[in-house]
């Protein structure tokens, strides 16, 4: 093991874990933040992984979740705006 796959090791728990955590607890508004930088660790894990097993084809596959983890939270906060916004239309009437 060397010192990319220990970095891999240890943020894959300490980063991306507390993000998966509060990605599914609390209030929607909250989950988005968490969501978007648990997109950033995951990317970061296939980087480090990529780096410390010399395969260059997991940086593809970074480069790609890099590309739709924004992505995903631009869909997220879509919803979120609906929510938003059924609910002001059910408030005036």
């Amino acid at each position: 093991m060397n010192a990319w796959l220990l970095a891999a090791c240890v943020l894959l728990p300490a980063g991306l874990g507390p993000c998966l955590w509060r990605a599914c607890r609390g209030e929607p508004a909250r989950r988005l933040p968490a969501m978007a930088l648990a997109g950033v660790m995951a990317v970061a894990v296939f980087l480090l992984t990529a780096r410390g097993l010399h395969r260059t084809s997991y940086v593809d596959v970074a480069l790609v979740a890099a590309v739709l983890a924004p992505t995903g939270t631009l869909v997220f906060a879509r919803c979120l705006a609906g929510g938003a916004r059924t609910e002001e239309a059910g408030g005036r009437d």
